[in-house]
């Protein structure tokens, strides 16, 4: 299969994302960005950027393992830390969680997994709250598009840098930017449980899957076109499942339409008003 459509110039991705972070922070008065490192290369490659983007002074990264967490999480965030110069904190959520399910100890992994990543978020937007920073999502395009992530969790943010970004795409620009290589080759993992692997809980390999989105949302080919191309059936009804399925995560909450003016419906002005004189 043909992998060349993934490929990008990522020193123009550098410069586009640069911009947008410079630009969708100082236009609602913010300076500075808080987001959670966990180690992995999303958010690392995020933290790249905002240092660059900003300056490592007006970056916090913090750090939120839970008890079951790998070492080698919290290892891999500090290396980020020291390349970058960024501040950082770090809050053990391992408390918060376990207080939450005290009653219920047999919450199954799914529950764990979204309470988790929903503390970690709310210690996020506590900080905003507490510095003035605006919270900085590490969603990539692959997990946004396959739901594979917790809504109000993980997905949550003011702005997301690499959002339109394919998990393979990160793969690249993590290397263009020059992220340690412990970090790049690792498997990729949410690190909710110890051996736990994001292509293991997918059931398919992120290469595979990044090809099979790009040619059904970007070139927009048929089913029949993309099992052509060599795919097979079982893993496109799949993947087309989960885009469909997980579009709720992608969307404001759906608001009943009462009035002429709906927020999300008719309601949609750009995120550039013009000040008010």
């Amino acid at each position: 299969m043909n992998t060349e459509y993934l490929h990008l110039n990522y020193g123009l991705v550098e410069e586009i994302l640069l911009a947008f972070i410079r630009n969708e922070i100082s236009k609602f008065g913010f300076e500075s960005v808080v987001l959670g490192l966990s180690g992995g290369i999303d958010s690392a490659v995020v933290c790249e950027l905002a240092s660059r983007a900003l300056g490592p002074e007006n970056v916090l990264a913090v750090l939120m393992p839970y008890r079951t967490s790998s070492t080698e999480s919290v290892e891999h965030a500090k290396l980020i830390v020291d390349k970058t110069g960024v501040k950082f904190e770090e809050v053990d959520i391992s408390g918060v969680v376990d207080a939450f399910f005290d009653k219920g100890h047999d919450a199954g992994r799914l529950r764990m997994g979204n309470v988790m990543a929903r503390t970690r978020m709310l210690y996020l937007y506590d900080i905003s709250a507490r510095d003035g920073r605006l919270v900085t999502g590490t969603s990539n395009k692959t997990e946004l598009l396959l739901g594979y992530g917790t809504l109000y969790g993980d997905m949550a943010s003011a702005v997301n840098p690499i959002g339109d970004l394919y998990k393979t795409q990160i793969w690249g620009l993590a290397r263009y930017l020059q992220l340690p290589e412990e970090i790049v080759s690792k498997t990729p993992s949410a690190d909710l449980w110890e051996g736990q692997s994001d292509e293991e809980d997918l059931g398919f390999g992120y290469e595979d899957a990044d090809l099979l989105l790009y040619l059904m949302l970007e070139k927009r080919m048929s089913r029949t076109a993309i099992v052509q191309e060599g795919f097979d059936e079982v893993f496109y009804d799949k993947v087309r499942k989960m885009v469909v399925k997980n579009q709720y995560k992608r969307m404001m909450p759906v608001i009943a339409k009462v009035s002429d003016r709906t927020p999300g419906i008719d309601f949609r002005y750009a995120r550039d008003w013009q000040e008010v004189k």
